[in-house]
């Protein structure tokens, strides 16, 4: 099972974020790249339509994860592996993220 989430900026949907057995990709939605009001979440995922991926989890993505006592703090709580950062992004960026990106898990109905 794929594990994915919906990316926000600035409380708009920007697109989504998924897991893959081979590593990570992110694709902008279409009206949020046909809006000349939003600009790319991070210089380094510039608005495209072409999806971005990358066998580890993005770096910008990987920024919005705490560290240090907090990210153990989260780990305990949550009963998440450390060294799951997809997860620890899932369960943990989808308020109090530094800047204006968000992520917000799927889950099936």
């Amino acid at each position: 099972m794929n594990r994915s989430g919906k990316v926000f900026s600035g409380g708009h949907f920007a697109g989504r974020i998924e897991e893959l057995s081979d590593g990570y990709r992110f694709a902008y939605d279409a009206e949020y790249l046909a809006s000349p009001e939003t600009h790319a979440i991070s210089l380094t995922l510039p608005k495209r339509s072409e999806p971005f991926t990358s066998a580890v989890l993005f770096p910008f993505f990987f920024g919005l994860l705490a560290e240090g006592i907090l990210k153990d703090t989260q780990c305990r709580k949550l009963k998440l592996d450390e060294n799951d950062h997809f997860g620890r992004l899932l369960k943990t960026a989808h308020s109090d993220t530094i800047g204006d990106v968000t992520v917000v898990e799927e889950t099936e109905a």
